[in-house]
């Protein structure tokens, strides 16, 4: 993002953080837990699981709204019994071969449709975006049987509803070299910078620096170690130009959660010049 002011960029990694709605396990129903993972640890082990489902196609669930229903609420089974293996060897001290699963993983999470979801969304696969997240470990006789229900919410209200696993900015690096700099200087400048910032020319039989792309540097002012190079280049930053690094949980793309911020960006702003054009003048 370029040309703007620094309250802006913040608010767009505030909003990514906190208010870009996603879905996740809210309820679960705990009908049988054998597990050594008590009931509430593995609830909340459940919530942390992001799920593969566009909250766009979801409203909030009313407060008070216990059932939940089509249009605000995806419903999850998880069902699960661990059982001794047979036709493993005596020998054998591995759990894979001892037991049948024994490893409870996100893939077995399986959608039941609520209503008319199967109409609603015919094309639709939600799953957990990760189908190899350990949940739990068993061992024969021990079982779990849950039902979760997904709602809509934002990462204000709590950590699990965040789409972004980070979403931070930096300030562009801007390196200027104060002087020609050569030979054996030049290599060890290069050295200084991460790889590709600094590129050697060979102009008229002499290595000579210059600055290829500052955007990859990562500021660690290694050149300042050096008495020779010190005095030779000037670091500095692009005031109003900001490299985002947005890392999704899956759910939604990195490139369709910045556009959903700058819409929630823009409602606010919109909603705040409606409240003052419905404040009377005096």
């Amino acid at each position: 993002m370029v040309g703007i002011d620094a309250a802006i960029a913040n608010a767009f990694r505030r909003i990514l953080l906190a208010e870009v709605p996603t879905m996740a396990v809210e309820k679960v129903f705990v009908y049988n837990n054998t597990s050594i993972v008590q009931d509430e640890i593995l609830a909340h082990r459940l919530g942390l699981i992001p799920i593969r489902a566009d909250p766009r196609l979801f409203e909030y669930r009313n407060q008070g709204d216990e059932e939940g229903t089509e249009i605000d609420t995806l419903q999850f089974q998880l069902k699960i019994k661990c059982s001794r293996n047979s036709q493993a060897a005596k020998e054998s001290s591995d759990p894979d071969e001892l037991y049948f699963n024994h490893k409870v993983y996100s893939k077995h999470m399986t959608w039941v449709p609520l209503g008319n979801q199967t109409d609603l969304f015919p094309d639709a696969d939600f799953r957990p975006v990760h189908d190899d997240i350990l949940i739990a470990l068993l061992r024969p006789g021990q079982e779990i049987d849950v039902l979760m229900h997904c709602v809509k919410g934002i990462g204000k209200d709590h950590a699990k509803f965040s789409p972004v696993a980070t979403a931070s900015y930096r300030l562009l690096p801007d390196i200027t070299l104060l002087q020609p700099i050569e030979d054996e200087a030049a290599e060890m400048l290069q050295k200084c910078f991460s790889p590709g910032v600094i590129e050697i020319q060979n102009i008229k039989g002499k290595k000579v620096a210059r600055v290829a792309n500052a955007r990859l540097d990562t500021f660690s002012r290694e050149v300042f170690r050096h008495e020779s190079l010190k005095n030779l280049v000037r670091l500095a930053r692009v005031r109003n130009h900001y490299i985002f690094s947005v890392e999704s949980t899956g759910i939604l793309p990195p490139d369709v959660l910045v556009s959903e911020a700058i819409k929630i960006l823009m409602g606010k702003c919109q909603r705040f010049l409606n409240e003052l054009d419905s404040v009377p003048m005096e």
